[in-house]
């Protein structure tokens, strides 16, 4: 089967094992009745084992292979395709490039017209009615899902949930007295602890390889704020989408999602979704087919230590972009520029995290927020909405990548290494052009973009600009905080007071 790789959702499983002393995992006999991983194997510990045949022989039966068929548009195959290569923080690919993290999903265009695609992935039963997990990219637009178990079975599978937010789906054959295993969601591995991934990789089926948790708790790998991945170098390839990874009990301690590759091919850096995660996304699926998460319409970004800086703060919390008029946020009285740092007397680290938090309210519930504008401290109360889906936020959000109209009329040339220009529209001031070697420049910034405040004050000239830069010198800043718009969408940007 000729073979594509895809881009992927990064997956740490942040498994559920629980320890004894130095010796390893606590081994627990209870569990879901009738799963066939919870009995721990006599004389299992943690130690080396000298086989992993009887864990793999006890769970393999649970775990199938799924094909896929359906439409995709020939763009979407040359996306899948080519990679769609997205860097791993700084590092670089041995040809200068980032690396790849793949989805391991594999996909066999037949044309290049509006075509039929076929794929194929891994999941397993957790249950012996015939529930069944994968990811969700693995079923994403299919017409047909057909799963083949290990005993050469054959069956027709529907999708009863998907959630996009965490790259998980449960999909539900008609049968029986199926072969199920259970999550171990309350225990936690540590970093060296074994585990042991079966799947289907290259659509080969029935493939087991083994090694060890590697990492715990990464993030910001996939774009999820849900996940929190865990990291193994168990051998995990392109095919073992959605398939389960096991602790030496054979408890499903996460769900494979992603490699990290400059080849597409394995170099013993896997992700996946931890058993955590994956047990409450699944079960509240199959509850009701579809997960609710609270939202507050803000759009939020981290604290980098220069905005730290230019706020005179700690690196801690989330910084408010942008909201979203006549949503929660905008109606509980939150605003651009707010430093938000505590929910619900949580404290809050990340942008990542404040939407985690968030998530986990229900709709209708009041969230208290904790925050810091003009430099006070302040709390406040909003009612949290219903998130929208995950498609219908990416209809909704305009990107901050697009182009500038970068028409000429500037003034104040030099100033930050920009030349800017009242807008036309009274919104602020545009930047018609930069110095390649600025700040500016080098934090991303373009012809075009509209710089609309500073702080609290809004800039509709030079001279705002200007008395911008000197107050956050008279006050010992390195750099001055900047709110800046792009087709409706705002981040704030620190620019270097010394590049200007």
């Amino acid at each position: 089967m000729k073979t594509t790789g895809s881009i992927v959702k990064l997956g740490v499983a942040v498994a559920a094992l629980g320890l004894a002393g130095a010796g390893g995992y606590v081994a627990r006999a209870e569990g879901v009745p009738g799963a066939v991983n919870p009995r721990p194997l006599p004389g299992t510990n943690a130690g080396t084992p000298a086989s992993f045949a009887d864990i793999i022989q006890r769970v393999a039966p649970a775990v199938v292979s799924i094909e896929v068929e359906g439409k995709a548009a020939p763009q979407r195959i040359v996306q899948f395709g080519s990679g769609g290569a997205i860097p791993f923080g700084d590092q670089g690919g041995g040809d200068g490039g980032p690396f790849d993290l793949r989805r391991f999903f594999d996909q066999v265009p037949e044309n290049q017209r509006p075509q039929t695609v076929h794929g194929a992935g891994s999941g397993f039963f957790i249950s012996e009615d015939g529930y069944l997990v994968t990811n969700n990219h693995v079923i994403e637009g299919a017409d047909k899902i057909t799963v083949h178990t290990s005993d050469d079975r054959t069956f027709k599978a529907r999708v009863i949930g998907r959630d996009a937010a965490t790259d998980l789906a449960v999909l539900k054959v008609e049968a029986g007295g199926l072969p199920f295993v259970s999550f171990e969601d309350r225990a936690k591995p540590r970093v060296g602890d074994w585990v042991v991934a079966v799947g289907n990789p290259f659509n080969l089926g029935g493939s087991a390889t083994a090694g060890i948790v590697s990492a715990l708790g990464r993030q910001n790998v996939s774009g999820s704020s849900y996940v929190d991945f865990m990291q193994i170098d168990a051998p995990i390839n392109r095919g073992n989408s959605g398939g389960p990874t096991f602790d030496l009990y054979g408890r499903v301690v996460g769900v494979n999602t992603a490699i990290f590759s400059p080849s597409g091919g394995s170099v013993g850096i896997g992700f996946d979704i931890p058993a955590d995660v994956a047990a409450s996304v699944t079960r509240q699926l199959i509850s009701t087919g579809k997960i609710s998460r609270g939202y507050i319409g803000a759009t939020v970004q981290n604290v980098t230590p220069d905005i730290a800086e230019s706020l005179g703060v700690d690196k801690t919390g989330a910084l408010v972009a942008d909201v979203v008029p006549g949503g929660p946020s905008d109606q509980g009285g939150l605003r651009s520029g707010d430093l938000v740092y505590r929910i619900n007397g949580h404290p809050v680290t990340s942008a990542a995290d404040l939407t985690r938090q968030v998530g986990q309210v229900h709709a209708g519930d009041t969230i208290r927020m904790d925050i810091r504008r003009d430099g006070q401290s302040r709390s406040i109360a909003l009612k949290a909405g219903l998130r929208p889906s995950e498609d219908e936020l990416a209809q909704n959000d305009s990107g901050f990548d697009g182009q500038g109209d970068g028409s000429g009329g500037a003034q104040g040339a030099g100033l930050l290494g920009m030349r800017l220009a009242p807008d036309s529209q009274g919104r602020g001031l545009r930047i018609a052009g930069l110095d390649g070697g600025s700040d500016a420049a080098q934090k991303g910034l373009r012809p075009g973009d509209i710089i609309e405040k500073s702080g609290q004050s809004s800039m509709r000239s030079s001279a705002d600009l200007a008395g911008a830069v000197s107050r956050a010198r008279a006050a010992g800043r390195k750099d001055v905080l900047l709110m800046v718009a792009r087709n409706g969408q705002h981040i704030f940007v620190p620019i270097e007071l010394g590049k200007g």
